[in-house]
């Protein structure tokens, strides 16, 4: 196992405990290397680096994939991660409102209801 690889597993289980193994078991069988990719890169290498804290990473990766509007699985687990970090609800909305301004109301929406959606699972485990 890789340092690299093995920084990306810490790094999200900090974040997201258990996400990674959900994402591995659903490449296993036709992409694996796409899975160690995501932890090698994004989580050992980037999520790790100094400069930002995780908070700042996932209000910022909420932005993008706010934005970006066609990830609503992968913006439903950074709005746990980002819940996970410190995040509050009040600052994911605010940022995902912030977005109408740069991907328009569509995204937004999508955005907003991907919230409203984590929200409500964890309303329901409490």
């Amino acid at each position: 196992m890789s340092n690299r690889y093995q920084k990306g597993l810490e790094q999200l289980e900090i974040m997201n405990k258990g996400s990674y193994k959900i994402l591995k078991e659903s490449l296993d069988d036709i992409a694996p290397d796409l899975a160690r990719f995501i932890a090698e890169f994004a989580y050992g290498d980037i999520y790790t680096r100094e400069d930002l804290d995780l908070k700042t990473r996932e209000i910022s990766t909420i932005a993008a994939l706010t934005a970006m509007g066609t990830a609503p699985l992968q913006l439903k687990s950074h709005i746990h991660g980002a819940l996970n970090v410190g995040c509050s609800r009040e600052e994911i909305i605010e940022v995902i409102i912030q977005m109408v301004v740069y991907a328009g109301f569509p995204a937004a929406i999508n955005g907003i209801t991907a919230a409203k959606e984590v929200f409500e699972e964890l309303d329901g485990d409490e």
